[in-house]
């Protein structure tokens, strides 16, 4: 059985830089046309010139032969001023502010403390129209980590829509009925990715029967009715869900450790695993618009013209991969996968 759809796009993803980028380039160049590139590096892309230069990287590292276009975005801090979105939007190249709320996963540190120091920046993004990317997580100790997204819904995210109605929102990375519910009630500027892991993976997978640190994530994965509304959305047809890995790459012995880096290195077999997602739920002809369309809609670029062929044939990803002066293990690491690229 063979699937063939318009190439994909990526709207969430993670490449690390420098030697790093040899590892989580190709992969993804090999899979998708597109992708937007998380900018929180250490110190993070928080100007327009930081980010060109940082394509310039990336790029560097897209294997002969293909076409792969990194969709840059910026960090927003408290002390981004407006001006910098002005440049960003005229650049052409910058495709979205990236918000962390500080603490709220890898190298936030320097991310937004309270929203209301970001207003103005947000005012003079909302007219520009260049899209808020949000990881929507509380940080407060006194939440628990597995509520923190659901805080986060009606403490910063419902006010924010209100008071922002014209300014495109992407809730990256959901993992909770209660994301799928505020967003189905949201208005059309509010839209949300949805990760390969979350689809797949309820936190018993990670924790029951012994710690599995190479499925920790941040957001962290929530209870089993919670990725079953995941699935749900994702496979509905319905424009406001669309991919986005959230590939995020680290070495293992930076995993395999007292305290653990989040993330989950998925780009090697990305498209495979969704397809198995889709397949499982009887939702094929439903991948197609996830994948290749929805995102490129709300971002209000042109869809890809191009082909990605996809055949259901079973095999096995490598136990790692060279990494950084270290190794990496990718998401589902010896086990079978159900979809292969290619013919």
């Amino acid at each position: 059985m063979q699937l063939t759809i318009t190439r994909p796009d990526d709207w969430h993803l993670h490449v690390r830089d420098d030697a790093a980028l040899e590892t989580t380039v190709p992969p993804t160049a090999t899979r998708f046309a597109r992708a937007i590139i998380m900018p929180n590096l250490k110190p993070p892309i928080i100007t327009t010139l930081h980010a060109q230069a940082y394509r310039k990287r990336i790029l560097a590292q897209v294997p002969k032969g293909l076409e792969f276009e990194p969709l840059m975005t910026l960090y927003l801090t408290d002390d981004t001023p407006p001006e910098e979105i002005e440049t960003a939007k005229a650049s052409g190249q910058i495709h979205g502010i990236k918000l962390y709320p500080a603490g709220a996963t890898t190298h936030s540190a320097a991310g937004v403390t309270n929203l209301r120091h970001v207003y103005a920046t947000l005012d003079r993004m909302e007219k520009l129209g260049l899209p808020l990317l949000i990881h929507g997580e509380v940080t407060t100790s006194q939440v628990d980590i597995f509520e923190r997204e659901t805080v986060f819904l009606e403490q910063e995210l419902a006010p924010l829509v209100e008071r922002f109605p014209a300014l495109r929102i992407v809730l990256e990375h959901i993992t909770t009925q209660a994301a799928v519910d505020f967003i189905l009630k949201a208005p059309a500027t509010l839209a949300a990715t949805i990760t390969a892991h979350h689809l797949l993976l309820n936190r018993n997978d990670m924790l029951a029967g012994g710690i599995r640190p190479h499925y920790y994530c941040l957001p962290i994965l929530k209870r089993e009715r919670d990725r079953q509304a995941l699935v749900a959305a994702a496979t509905s047809g319905n424009p406001k869900f669309f991919l986005g890995t959230d590939s995020a790459p680290h070495r293992r012995d930076t995993k395999e450790t007292a305290c653990g880096c989040a993330g989950v290195f998925s780009a090697p077999a990305a498209i495979e695993l969704y397809a198995e997602i889709f397949d499982r739920a009887n939702a094929l002809d439903k991948l197609e618009g996830f994948a290749s369309f929805y995102g490129a809609d709300f971002y209000r670029l042109p869809r890809n013209s191009t082909t990605l062929t996809l055949s259901k044939q079973t095999w096995t990803l490598p136990d790692s991969y060279p990494f950084d002066g270290g190794e990496i293990v990718p998401f589902y690491a010896g086990q079978p996968i159900a979809w292969r690229l290619g013919k």
